[in-house]
């Protein structure tokens, strides 16, 4: 999101959530659907993989 220079506010406008719940979602403390993670990658960078988008450090090693 940072080297698009898109704001937690602005993705959550343009996937149709307010702030606060994609905050919540994005910090992991309220289920985040596949659907959900599908309508994030599209908004940020519909060419690279959900996997790749939602990687942990755990997951890069």
């Amino acid at each position: 999101m940072a080297r698009r220079k898109i704001t937690r506010a602005m993705l959550a406008e343009k996937i149709g959530k307010t702030a606060t719940t994609l905050s919540l979602k994005l910090n992991g403390k309220a289920p985040l659907t596949l659907s959900e993670c599908i309508e994030i990658k599209n908004a940020v960078n519909p060419e690279c993989t959900v996997d790749y988008l939602f990687a942990t450090e755990e997951q890069k090693e």
